[in-house]
């Protein structure tokens, strides 16, 4: 199944819900992040995505970037099939972190603010 038709279905957003919830890493390359999209998890994130993403991703709420692989606190994201040496050295690398801090987060994945006084 194709990520935009994934990002319709309730059973898959609830499955990649639960790993935003608990700090599990989330890998996601080439048209991937579009099911990223209906968890809110990317709202001030750093990624990347095929570039016909681009627009999607940022109107998400991501700070997207044209990188061969971007890691965001357990989020690593690829653009397209040539990046994936380097996204699964990086993917493996984040797994191996296991779960990630989810207190820096508020609901749905969205990064908190840092107060100014906190260092």
């Amino acid at each position: 199944m194709n990520p935009d038709k994934l990002r319709s279905e309730e059973a898959v957003i609830q499955f990649v819900q639960g790993f935003v919830d608990t700090g599990k890493p989330i890998a996601a390359i080439c048209h991937g992040p579009q099911t990223l999209v209906e968890t809110g998890v990317l709202r001030g994130r750093r990624m990347t995505s095929y570039e016909s993403l681009r627009t999607d991703m940022i109107n998400a709420g991501a700070e997207w970037e044209d990188n061969e692989v971007v890691v965001d606190h357990g989020l690593v994201t690829s653009r397209k099939p040539s990046d994936i040496p380097t996204f699964n050295t990086k993917m493996i690398e984040e797994f191996a972190k296991g779960p990630h801090d989810v207190s820096v987060f508020g609901s749905r994945g969205q990064r908190r603010e840092t107060p100014k006084h906190a260092h």
